[in-house]
Order: C-alpha cells, then structure tokens, then sequence
C-alpha cells in the first residue's frame, strides 16, 4: 500500500490495507506443470495472437 495515493479518503485506503492484506494471506495454487503447451508469452497477456505465422492484435 505504499504507492497508493494519499488524496484518498481514509475508508479507502483502509479497504486498500485489507485487500493487500487478504493477497497476503491467499496462497498460490499448486498447479502441475503444463505439458506440450504454446511456447513463447501468453497471448491473452500481451494481446498478441497467432494465426498460420501471421500475428494480429485485436
């Protein structure tokens, strides 16, 4: 919460603290590892997609 910015009113900086702070307490999914997936950086992530060598953005 240290970059959150200090205009804000003190109910939402409190909120802001309790997100942070249930983000802490949530742990991180044990998934298995991904076998024979797309290489390279998600699509979805960088808004990039693939078709027969031709990449387009939508």
């Amino acid at each position: 919460m240290s970059n959150a910015p200090k205009d804000l009113p003190p109910e939402a900086l409190r909120a802001l603290a309790e997100a942070e702070e249930r983000r802490r307490q949530t742990a991180a999914p044990d998934l298995p590892k991904e076998l024979g997936g797309r290489k390279g950086p998600e699509p979805v992530r960088y808004g990039d997609w693939e078709k027969k060598g031709i990449t387009v953005d939508f």
